[in-house]
């Protein structure tokens, strides 16, 4: 007999419900900020405090909460934890040939203003790979990036974390429009309309932001006029894209314009003062030897075909050709939970199966794309497979506690979704009548911190946001679109995130100090996309497409 959700279980309150089933996500922020704890150990303490408040609580049936918490660990693990294993090993080749001393170099001569290579590196390119790839690949290669040119880790995993905000709802070749539209019926191209007219103020922001956070008021306005060419060429082409061709090209077509722009501007001005961080050790030499054109290019060519592989395996077409081909392993029915779970109302219309499936996408995983980069980049960079196989395992000892961590918390995200405790916060944040549309966002926040994704947030939380924005008479379009555009700010303080951010900068056990850096950055994004919604709800409702104009 299946297990139904029960949303209100406590006293039929969903506010008490909420409450208690709250405690796991309080300790968590209590471990990462308050205690210091350890990522890893936290996350699995946060998992194990999970399973007894969702049995205790919703009578969820044991095996049902350990099923469901496998399946998520076996998700942490592939394709997350690959992904970001094989970005760092990509990363370490490079080190390990000596070739980033080359590409250091390169970006040097663009500038060696530690403010503009943020902007080139952290946002522009990083912004890139999240539209070619996604799920943590951006934030893992973009952060070992500015630690080989001389950014402090933290500082460097907090910058690329905050960086990644702008790009990730059309990420992954747009992946969580798609999943949008998926659930509620509306055209994918409507709801990246609408998300292209809200994103884009916080693209024009978010340069200007981090530039602040580095460097200062005064230091910012002195590179007033780099920040202006990189964010506006980035948010103009978001704007654009997002509005004449829909959800698949906006982060590949804005960050290419953004880097492009950026890059030439830098050809014809120069910072007054050239930027770096306090404590740092400044290699005045960096620019004293010059490389040829074929030194530069081979040096850069582990990234030039990593971006080339990732673009192939985002592609539609190609996802197709990899499901034909069966090059992946399916496990349709999950054990010990698939068809043993029942979602209610007023989630769904009528009590619906809540399907439990796992797919071993070995080959078309992000990560097997940026696994066969690496081992086409040895044979140019000169490593043999014997050097290569020990940087693997030098990279695999460096990344496990972050590997642990990225099982634990995503273990508690699936966790959270199959006993119905995601539902039941969601529920309580819909219940707020009129003041919805502000708490919209925030919403999709919730989702991707307790996801890791603004893909799943999407598929867990806008046919709410749709069904409630009915209920109250808003556009539905403009609360769908919010939950994505609401999520991309949580991405920074979402414990997936800190994981792939600390494994990748070798910050493993300083999971708190990142997310104690972040929080406060992720509030206030979360205030500026409220305000932007709140706006477009009651003030200038003519901004978003209308339902009539959206329905399939």
């Amino acid at each position: 007999m299946p297990w139904t959700h029960n949303y209100a279980a406590l006293g039929n309150s969903l506010a008490l419900t909420s409450l208690v089933v709250a405690i796991p996500i309080f300790f968590l922020f209590w471990a990462l900020t308050v205690k210091k704890m350890k990522g890893h150990i936290a996350g699995i303490w946060t998992l194990l405090l999970t399973i007894v408040d969702v049995v205790l609580v919703y009578k969820m049936p044991v095996s049902l909460a350990l099923s469901a918490s496998v399946l998520g660990i076996v998700n942490g693990l592939f394709p997350i934890a690959w992904i970001v294993l094989t970005a760092v090993f990509l990363y370490n080749l490079t080190v390990e040939s000596g070739d980033f001393e080359i590409i250091k170099n390169s970006i040097s001569s663009l500038s060696d203003d530690r403010r503009m290579q943020a902007l080139l590196v952290a946002f522009s390119f990083g912004a890139f790979l999240e539209g070619a790839a996604g799920f943590g690949s951006p934030v893992a290669i973009t952060a070992a990036l500015l630690i080989g040119l001389g950014f402090e880790p933290l500082y460097a995993a907090g910058v690329c974390l905050i960086a990644n905000t702008a790009p990730v709802a059309f990420g992954a070749i747009g992946a969580p429009i798609i999943a949008a539209g998926s659930v509620t019926g509306i055209s994918d191209f409507t709801i990246a309309q609408t998300i292209g007219r809200q994103l884009p103020f916080l693209s024009v922001f978010v340069p200007f932001y981090l530039v602040v956070l580095m460097s200062g008021w005064a230091g910012a306005l002195e590179v007033l006029p780099a920040i202006l060419v990189s964010g506006v060429s980035f948010a103009l082409a978001q704007c654009l894209s997002a509005n004449f061709l829909g959800a698949y090209l906006p982060d590949i077509i804005s960050s290419i314009f953004s880097l492009v722009a950026t890059a030439f501007f830098l050809k014809f001005w120069k910072p007054k003062h050239v930027f770096h961080f306090p404590n740092e050790k400044v290699d005045k030499n960096i620019n004293a030897v010059h490389y040829t054109t074929g030194q530069t290019v081979k040096a850069w060519s582990p990234f030039i075909i990593l971006t080339a592989m990732v673009s192939i395996w985002g592609l539609p077409g190609f996802k197709t050709w990899v499901t034909q081909s069966g090059l992946f392993v399916n496990i349709a029915h999950w054990p010990g939970l698939d068809g043993l779970v029942m979602k209610a109302a007023p989630i769904v219309a009528k009590p619906a199966v809540y399907a439990a499936s796992y797919r071993w996408d070995f080959f078309g995983s992000g990560g097997t794309a940026i696994l066969i980069s690496a081992i086409i980049s040895m044979f140019i960079l000169g490593v043999s497979p014997a050097r290569g196989l020990k940087v693997f395992l030098s990279t695999l000892n460096q990344l496990k506690y972050a590997l642990i961590n990225m099982g634990a918390v995503l273990g508690f995200a699936y966790l959270a979704n199959y006993s119905g405790l995601s539902f039941t916060l969601g529920l309580l944040l819909a219940s707020t009548g009129a003041a919805f549309p502000i708490l919209s966002p925030v919403l999709g926040w919730l989702g991707v911190f307790l996801t890791g994704s603004d893909t799943s947030s999407n598929a867990l939380f806008c046919k709410l946001q749709q069904v409630t924005a009915n209920q109250i008479g808003v556009n539905p379009v403009l609360t769908v679109a919010a939950n994505s555009s609401g999520g991309v700010v949580g991405k920074m303080i979402s414990p997936q995130s800190i994981a792939v951010a600390t494994g990748a900068t070798g910050l493993a056990g300083r999971e708190s100090d990142l997310f104690r850096f972040t929080l406060k950055h992720s509030a206030l994004f979360l205030g500026i996309i409220a305000i932007i919604i709140w706006l477009q709800a009651y003030v200038v409702p003519g901004m978003i497409p209308t339902l009539a104009a959206a329905i399939k």
